[in-house]
């Protein structure tokens, strides 16, 4: 660990702030180099902040992940925009991510009023730039200039990673001198069990994605190392909301949740970097989304944000 005593040694924490899908998840992963934040083409997937962790010679980064900024619908909608407004308290720098291909919208102007109330610096990143042509995005840049006095202005594409140690290099020059909190080697602050939830999560949207919304979370009830083989046993639930939903992720003959394990255990398998034995149950629990308790049992913890 370092103490900070090294001369010039920069850390802090960046928060990742956007509308739903802009490609906060995509950029976190492509930065840390390993896949940490579940990928969805389906808005709304991030629930829990994730941070991720950049060390190099002379500095540390945290980010964190938020929850895309919304007008909630239920609650656990309004737990995630409380999620995604604390977040921009106690950070040193917030990175607001938009999408190059959609331009300025209601759901912008939104973040746009919320970060007014904001003393932290603040970063315009404009995101998926490989989508349009060049001189598209001078009138984007344009657009945005006149909403706020953004201290910086980068296009990138987290995707393609354009423009990514370009961007880097910048929030470094606006980090303070500060301690090593993480050590070198450390990606994350979650527990393996929260990223192994997360990644059973994205395999189940990515096949059910036709006919499953947002009613699907992904508790782990065990995940032990097996002392006599080198392999860990997981097991975990998915939890959906109706039967029906029941009946489409486990697939006729089981063939769906099969696929979704057998996807899953590779991914699990390289975060690990062991032999994962995996087994997946899928149990309903009706309108889980608005009540708390169930929330909190699922991991939406608000005490902790």
């Amino acid at each position: 660990m370092n103490n900070g005593s090294n001369q010039g040694f920069k850390s802090g924490f960046i928060s990742i702030i956007g509308r739903p899908n802009v490609g906060k998840s995509t950029f976190l992963n492509r930065v840390i180099g390993q896949k940490i934040a579940i990928m969805s083409d389906k808005p709304q997937t991030t629930r829990n902040k994730v941070q991720g962790v950049v060390t190099t010679d002379d500095s540390q980064l945290i980010f964190i992940d938020t929850p895309g900024i919304h007008k909630p619908k239920h609650k656990l909608g309004d737990f995630m925009m409380k999620v995604a407004q604390n977040t921009l308290k106690g950070v040193d720098l917030v990175l607001f991510m938009v999408n190059a291909e959609e331009g300025y919208g209601r759901g912008e102007e939104f973040i746009v009023e919320k970060l007014k109330t904001v003393n932290t610096p603040i970063f315009l990143v404009i995101n998926k730039i490989d989508q349009i042509h060049p001189d598209q995005l001078l009138t984007i840049i344009e657009s945005y200039k006149e909403k706020h006095d953004f201290k910086e202005i980068i296009p990138i594409s987290a995707l393609e990673g354009n423009n990514i140690e370009t961007l880097l290099e910048q929030i470094k020059g606006y980090l303070p001198e500060g301690p090593q909190y993480y050590p070198a080697d450390q990606v994350t602050d979650h527990p393996e069990r929260f990223i192994v939830s997360e990644l059973i999560r994205e395999k189940a949207l990515h096949l059910t994605r036709e006919e499953i919304p947002h009613s699907l979370a992904v508790v782990i009830d065990k995940m032990e190392r097996q002392k006599d083989k080198e392999m860990v046993h997981v097991m975990a639930t998915i939890i959906v909301e109706r039967d029906s939903q029941k009946g489409i992720v486990i697939g006729k003959q089981g063939k769906m949740l099969k696929e979704i394990g057998k996807r899953a255990r590779i991914d699990i398998e390289n975060l690990l970097g062991t032999k994962v034995f995996l087994e997946v149950w899928v149990k309903v629990q009706k309108d889980w989304r608005n009540k708390m308790t169930q929330l909190r049992d699922f991991g939406f913890r608000e005490d902790e944000y």
